[in-house]
């Protein structure tokens, strides 16, 4: 198992201990003030369990090496994961906004305030402690599953820092029709965020081109390592967990020895290897009969 691919089953056991505890927390905190919005905010903890669970059961998969079954490897797994804590996440909005208006037609004060919400401020201190180091790390190795998990960990912690204003608010004031409306509005920060989860992660699936910055990229490396032919064209990207394809056709002078031809693709693959590391290339060498009014020429 490579390095990286070590470090990140490491990153994603860690968060469901992470979760665990910051769980914990908050469903103390939530037994003790009885309040819809810290009971909110604790279930959007359980979201975050299940959605490590789920991104260390996909890594374990996505590190498997290519095999006669899976020539291109296993890292679509993880967009799975990211699926799935997605549709976690839609759910626990429903729930949410469930809870809230059963509380909002018969509000209730909170007993234990200074506790509960002194739990709560703990609970997203660690969680924003992890968030950032997680997304740090899962940007570093290119994992979907991990950036997916370390982004909804930080709407956790956006929801966290609300309930606590409006809970404190609703206690200060005794304005107890407060703490409904917060919780409603935790539930539906996360509907947004669980639609747009799963929209990229069903996009990976589908094999979508890689972001507009990253083609760009390749087309201004391939640009500047073309010396020799004439021109490239239909070019392909898509995204497979962490690693990159690019796929483009070559075109060279119909004079140009089959060896000479390798150099040049040999010099474009160590390019873009180097502009866009985990990417993996496929070119299509073609005679000079065989290029296009509008590629881009050398």
């Amino acid at each position: 198992m490579k390095a990286q691919d070590a470090r990140s089953l490491g990153l994603a056991r860690w968060s469901v201990a992470v979760g665990l505890g910051v769980f914990g927390i908050k469903w103390l905190a939530w037994e003790l003030t009885g309040s819809v919005a810290i009971y909110s905010d604790a279930l959007e903890s359980i979201v975050n369990i299940v959605a490590a669970v789920g991104a260390l059961v996909a890594l374990a998969v996505a590190v498997r090496p290519a095999d006669a079954t899976h020539p291109f490897g296993h890292t679509k797994a993880e967009y799975f994961s990211a699926v799935a804590e997605g549709a976690l996440i839609l759910f626990a909005a429903f729930e949410m906004l469930r809870a809230a208006w059963t509380r909002f037609l018969n509000p209730q004060p909170f007993t234990e305030p200074a506790l509960g919400l002194g739990l709560v401020a703990l609970a997203g201190a660690i969680t924003a402690g992890w968030a950032f180091l997680l997304l740090a790390q899962g940007r570093r190795v290119r994992s979907p599953a991990l950036v997916a998990d370390a982004q909804h960990l930080l709407t956790d912690v956006a929801s966290t820092v609300g309930v606590l204003f409006g809970a404190s608010l609703a206690w200060r004031l005794g304005w107890w029709w407060l703490d409904p409306l917060v919780a409603a509005g935790v539930a539906l920060n996360i509907l947004v965020v669980g639609l747009r989860l799963v929209r990229r992660s069903v996009g990976g699936l589908m094999d979508e081109a890689l972001p507009p910055d990253q083609v760009e990229r390749i087309q201004r490396t391939i640009a500047a390592h073309l010396d020799g032919a004439l021109e490239y064209h239909d070019l392909r990207t898509r995204a497979s967990g962490p690693r990159a394809f690019v796929e483009f056709h070559l075109v060279v002078p119909a004079a140009m020895t089959v060896e000479e031809a390798h150099a040049i693709t040999d010099r474009l693959e160590r390019a873009l290897a180097e502009a866009l590391p985990g990417a993996e290339t496929v070119i299509h060498v073609e005679p000079e009969s065989e290029a296009k009014h509008g590629g881009f020429r050398a």
